[in-house]
């Protein structure tokens, strides 16, 4: 099979059974995704749906988050990994929007990385997510998934690696979805331990399955 046969299958394979995938986190504009990405590093989502609420109830939007003090903010986001850096990093954030962006998220990979606390995947989510732009996040999910596979080649071993060969070959009117169907099928199927490969439609292509399970 190849490399394009592949791609086909699975393809097809998330879009008869996922069509609409779509974030699991809870947002309401650009400005509550982005607190939302950026607590989501190294933690679940639905810790980090638990605790925006409260985030977005005491600072609506990125102006009155500008103003808010390291003490004033930790309290909200303690249950968080890393809260004493993400605390620092949704500060900064937003006092560089409001100071340089006129209160707008900007929507563009480049601006968003110049953002205290945003990475290139961080940017990569938000731009895909909000205006379904073909850029593609790789996660710890992503990056497992895609290489197990066998949709990236095995010299791939960096996220930016593998960032650019899915890009490559996902169509890119389909790669905002193709992020939300890699990341989902990690979270409850491919799974890091123990994946769940009787459950996978995707055991005739996938080259895990070929060499560990059979």
């Amino acid at each position: 099979m190849t490399r394009k046969e592949k791609y086909k299958f699975v393809i097809d394979y998330f879009e008869a059974y996922s069509p609409e995938p779509e974030t699991e986190l809870v947002y309401d504009s650009p400005y509550q995704l982005l607190v939302a990405v950026i607590l989501s590093a190294q933690c679940t989502d639905k810790r980090v749906n638990m605790t925006t609420p409260f985030i977005f109830e005491k600072y609506p939007d990125a102006e009155s988050l500008s103003h808010a003090t390291v003490e004033e903010l930790f309290p909200l986001i303690k249950s968080i990994s890393y809260p004493n850096n993400k605390t620092k990093h949704l500060i900064g954030m937003a006092q560089k929007v409001m100071g340089e962006f006129s209160g707008e998220i900007p929507m563009t990979v480049n601006e968003l990385i110049t953002l205290p606390g945003v990475g290139r995947k961080t940017a990569n989510v938000i731009t895909s997510v909000v205006e379904k732009q073909p850029n593609m996040a790789v996660d710890t999910h992503v990056f497992r998934v895609s290489r197990r596979i066998g949709l990236v080649s095995p010299k791939a071993t960096t996220p930016l690696a593998v960032e650019k060969e899915l890009v490559k070959y996902i169509p890119a009117e389909l790669v905002h979805k193709a992020h939300h169907w890699l990341i989902l099928h990690g979270r409850y199927i491919c799974v890091a331990r123990n994946p769940k490969c009787r459950e996978c439609g995707l055991q005739q292509v996938c080259n895990y399955f070929q060499k560990k399970v059979l």
